[in-house]
């Protein structure tokens, strides 16, 4: 080693080469490494600290394996802003109670929940006192229940923020700000980050219209490179944008169900795997979930294909009723036929 040159290495650097490679299985369940640019992620690390201010005074936990990606906003956001970065010891991700202690020590500002995570969070007991420095709580990962969201202002006075966007992305690629009047029994995943598109189209890869499902696609900046020696998967996935014009002109197609409501949100509907045929016609169980969500007395709901007897799939719906709210099959049923 004594026989290397001690100079600096001349390493020719540019925006495009590759920042990292991180595995995702996705709804596959196999891996596959996706390649993430410098310009990709730097984009996403400066619409942050743009969006969200970061200063020397704030405190972010970084308790994300950084075998997922949001670990990376985690680490290099606090530092490019120069706040302060307080790493959670190994395993503490999953254990509430060290959690709620270290915010209230270490005066931590800013932390990250999948929902799940963040359900079991919520139900610490002296959660107010110990975690009054907590100013922004971001989410992502998972769908956002208006249940979880509802008792997350019952409970802290932090802000709220839903993120949605697939590891082959650079992170996150939309953001919506979670308010607690809005009328909205789905919390959408809001507009898109900066240098960013987000495309709703059918599957002639035409945009659908305002209130229609269709399969969302990212555009931008922030779309990765492709899968890591997987070209046919990559040419499979990360398709020609037909909107676009000089760079960029890749979608990538994420597989996931949305629709735009009427003031320009997004909202998430599932998976398109989440799809089910009965009697020759292709139902979207997220779609009919989404219209009983939608009726103001039914607080939860999931449908299901179910085949108690052979050949004969049939759609069950299952709902929670708002506390102290009734409504009548026939009501219900009224309600779903205008739909």
């Amino acid at each position: 080693i004594e026989q290397q040159p001690v100079e600096k290495p001349e390493v020719q650097m540019t925006p495009d080469n590759l920042a990292y490679v991180i595995y995702t299985s996705g709804s596959t369940g196999k891996p596959k490494g996706v390649m993430i640019t410098h310009r990709a992620i730097c984009n996403r690390l400066f619409w942050m600290q743009d969006q969200y201010a970061l200063s020397a005074d704030d405190v972010v936990l970084q308790k994300t394996p950084f075998s997922f990606d949001v670990s990376v906003w985690e680490f290099f956001w606090s530092l490019l802003a120069g706040a302060r970065l307080v790493l959670a010891k190994p395993g503490g991700h999953q254990d509430s109670g060290y959690l709620t202690k270290l915010i209230e020590k270490q005066h931590i500002s800013v932390i990250h929940f999948v929902p799940s995570m963040l359900a079991i969070f919520l139900d610490q007991p002296q959660l107010q006192r110990s975690c009054q420095s907590l100013q922004y709580v971001i989410c992502s990962g998972e769908t956002l229940s208006h249940e979880l969201q509802s008792k997350f202002f019952s409970r802290l006075s932090a802000q709220l923020y839903n993120l949605y966007g697939p590891t082959e992305a650079a992170v996150d690629v939309s953001y919506w700000q979670c308010k607690k009047n809005t009328g909205y029994h789905v919390v959408p995943i809001g507009k898109p980050v900066a240098n960013t598109q987000l495309y709703i189209l059918d599957s002639q890869m035409n945009p659908v219209v305002v209130g229609q499902t269709g399969e969302l696609h990212i555009g931008g900046v922030q779309v990765a490179r492709g899968y890591l020696n997987r070209p046919e998967l990559t040419a499979e996935k990360f398709v020609n944008n037909p909107f676009a014009k000089g760079e960029n002109k890749r979608l990538y197609k994420t597989g996931d169900l949305a629709r735009y409501r009427p003031d320009g949100n997004i909202e998430f509907l599932g998976r398109i795997d989440y799809q089910v045929k009965i009697r020759g016609f292709r139902v979207e169980l997220g779609e009919i979930e989404n219209v009983l969500m939608e009726i103001d007395t039914i607080n939860q709901s999931v449908v299901v294909a179910r085949e108690d007897v052979p050949g004969d799939v049939r759609l069950i719906a299952y709902y929670a009723p708002e506390e102290n709210k009734q409504i009548t099959i026939t009501d219900l049923r009224k309600q779903l036929r205008s739909k």
